[in-house]
């Protein structure tokens, strides 16, 4: 499997996710923003997680212009799979290869500490590993994760099964940490090949650093 990770001025979790893929089995490679191409060989390209462009404007506002920007999008409308991480995340609501849309934190605090999540949507290529229901403890640190989408939108992400992950506490009771709509952590696009987290899976890869739970997020990609 090849992984491609998009680098932004400002992207710090690159390394991370480096790490993690290729702790799986995956070749990886680091594509800066100004590339026009990506490897043809790439399963998966991840747009990681940091402060792209320092989050001026709005996070992943100046970064969905970047010219990776156009061979990510293509890479998607081709059916390739995209996952966006954090910033990853944002900058995808940014380009509209997501729904919704990323603000300021509901407290208006940078939070930073590991958060459970419920999975509500695993019949996708990211979460096939993990049933419904399933609890998992990951990382999250932002100040704009707070997801929102409005009503008819959020309908639209029901009736297709778009929504992948609901933040939670231990026992799978909604507990949210930003003021997301309906406590949402994570969302596909309609196609099911574009998925976009706030919470850090890439964090989650060895219980000595307080939970590996993500390695069944992200080996999801490699069943697929």
């Amino acid at each position: 499997m090849k992984v491609s990770i998009i680098q932004f001025p400002g992207t710090n979790c690159e390394y991370d996710t480096q790490y993690a893929f290729e702790k799986l089995g995956a070749a990886t490679e680091l594509v800066w923003h100004k590339e026009t191409k990506i490897a043809d060989d790439t399963d998966l390209v991840v747009v990681a997680g940091g402060f792209s462009y320092g989050d001026y404007l709005r996070s992943g506002a100046i970064a969905r212009f970047s010219p990776v920007m156009q061979a990510v999008e293509a890479h998607a409308n081709r059916g390739g799979k995209v996952l966006g991480i954090c910033n990853g995340f944002q900058v995808l609501t940014e380009s509209r290869l997501l729904p919704g849309a990323l603000k300021r934190n509901e407290h208006l605090h940078f939070i930073s500490r590991h958060h459970h999540l419920k999975v509500v949507g695993n019949e996708n290529a990211f979460l096939n590993k993990l049933d419904k229901g399933d609890v998992v403890n990951i990382p999250i640190a932002h100040h704009d994760g707070n997801y929102y989408i409005d009503p008819d939108g959020l309908k639209a992400l029901y009736d297709n099964d778009q929504v992948l992950l609901h933040y939670c506490d231990a026992e799978g009771s909604i507990s949210n940490p930003n003021g997301s709509v309906d406590a949402i952590a994570g969302v596909c696009n309609a196609a099911k090949n574009v998925f976009g987290l706030m919470p850090h899976p890439e964090r989650a890869m060895e219980a000595i650093l307080g939970s590996a739970d993500g390695k069944a997020m992200l080996e999801g990609f490699f069943a697929s």
